[in-house]
């Protein structure tokens, strides 16, 4: 993209590519909405165990998709700078640092259920936890490659087919899950067995559905030729890229995943409630990630040429939409929070009443960090356009953990606010690191 890119032109390049990335983000999540779903129809146990079990094995995944999220901004500036082989090169490693990643904290879920006790929660909920994992850590190794190939694929600025594979993958694992949770179309009745096996399903088959298209639409790249030969120099450059995003991803859902453990020491009830809360406020998050990914590609192909002007209008345009989704998910959140609770629950649920109260409190939190969280992953997604992913690791480090965790332990236990206290950690978190990573872009990243 040329220099003088109006406003407008940046505006229609950045819709081009964040709506269906966008839209990919909320096929992907709808995936485990569905789950959250289905579950709390079948059994508030069964949701409050996938609650903190599916915390656990995302913090382990975004953990080691950092790897993944560095492709993007690498194949974009590859892509830019007319290196196709780099292209190639750079994925390649990536996936092969995702399965190495992958198989090493295969056993942490194996065994999680002595961990999830260890963390304060229900033995019998850590049970039914670590029943779930044993079967989605088998799913963990084709998920991972699947991130790879969308970093992949949205660096060249092919989004679209990512979205469309993401939609099928959202029906199947529909009607895999209505079939083995409630044991309809003459399938066994699994509960959460049956969840688990339906995302087993649906990762494996999204990343035979995502190589089968680059083998066929890119056969330049050669992607899955001797894919076995290690390429030292890419698999390092790969890495030191992506460990850092892999950290400072670890930070932030750290801090969530510790909520969860958090609330789990007050009740069930109030961990059933964070679950649907977090659901929701995660259902909008999706769209600012899917800005956040675009503010990488188009800053990562203006790092390429060395467009600073173009960096910073298009960083402009990008903050300005993000802005715009936040203030009408706040509105929302502050004036329809018990319709949207009480869809998760049961209308026999004996406790509906109970959570969808703690729910609308929790809402009416999350409407407060909402400018505050969106800040934070744009400032991420420009920053890694750049390759500036150190800095940021620390950041989110000192601002989710030192900061938003003992603030929402303080909060919430010492100060008795409960699960609504816990949930202002999280603000004071957020609100840091938004701050100082946007300061971080303005006065170093916009230099090149």
């Amino acid at each position: 993209m040329a220099t003088d890119m109006t406003y407008r032109g940046h505006a229609r390049a950045t819709l081009l590519l964040g709506l269906p990335l966008i839209g990919s983000h909320l096929a992907q999540f709808a995936i485990h909405m569905t789950d959250t779903l289905m579950l709390g129809w079948y059994d508030v146990k069964a949701l409050a165990a996938v609650t903190i079990a599916g915390s656990f094995w995302f913090l382990l995944f975004i953990m080691g998709s950092g790897f993944a999220f560095a492709v993007a901004p690498m194949v974009a500036s590859a892509e830019a700078s007319n290196q196709g082989t780099q292209v190639r090169r750079v994925t390649r490693m990536g996936m092969w640092i995702s399965l190495i990643y992958g198989v090493i904290v295969l056993p942490l879920m194996w065994w999680s259920g002595p961990l999830l006790v260890m963390m304060g929660q229900d033995p019998e909920i850590s049970q039914i936890a670590q029943d779930y994992l044993r079967i989605t850590c088998l799913g963990t190794l084709p998920a991972l490659l699947v991130m790879v190939l969308k970093n992949y694929l949205a660096g060249l600025e092919r989004a679209n087919i990512v979205l469309w594979i993401t939609l099928a993958a959202v029906v199947l694992n529909a009607l895999v899950n209505y079939a083995l949770i409630f044991g309809n179309f003459g399938a066994p009745e699994l509960g959460v067995a049956g969840a688990a096996i339906a995302s087993l399903i649906m990762h494996s088959l999204s990343f035979l559905a995502l190589a089968i298209y680059i083998v066929k639409k890119l056969p330049e790249h050669a992607m899955f030729q001797r894919f076995w030969r290690l390429d030292g120099e890419a698999f390092g450059a790969v890495f030191k890229m992506g460990w850092p995003i892999g950290l400072t991803n670890l930070s932030e859902s750290g801090l969530f995943t510790a909520s969860a453990v958090m609330v789990g020491w007050i009740g069930t009830a109030e961990l059933a409630a964070h679950g649907i809360a977090l659901q929701l406020t995660a259902i909008t998050f999706m769209v600012q990630v899917g800005f956040s990914n675009t503010a990488t590609v188009r800053a990562g192909r203006a790092f390429g040429r060395r467009d600073a002007i173009g960096l910073k209008r298009g960083a402009l345009v990008v903050l300005a939409m993000s802005a715009i989704v936040s203030s009408l998910v706040v509105v929302v959140f502050l004036t329809t929070p018990e319709p949207l609770v009480g869809v998760f629950l049961s209308p026999d649920e004996a406790q509906r009443d109970l959570i969808i109260g703690i729910g609308a409190s929790l809402l009416a939190v999350a409407a407060l960090f909402q400018f505050a969280d969106s800040a934070q992953v744009m400032a991420l997604g420009l920053l890694r356009g750049v390759h500036d992913t150190k800095v940021p690791m620390i950041i989110a480090a000192f601002a989710y953990w030192p900061l938003g965790l003992t603030a929402g332990y303080l909060l919430g236990f010492t100060y008795g606010f409960g699960a609504v206290g816990v949930w202002m950690g999280l603000v004071v978190g957020l609100a840091v690191a938004g701050g100082l990573m946007m300061y971080r872009f303005w006065t170093t990243g916009v230099r090149i």
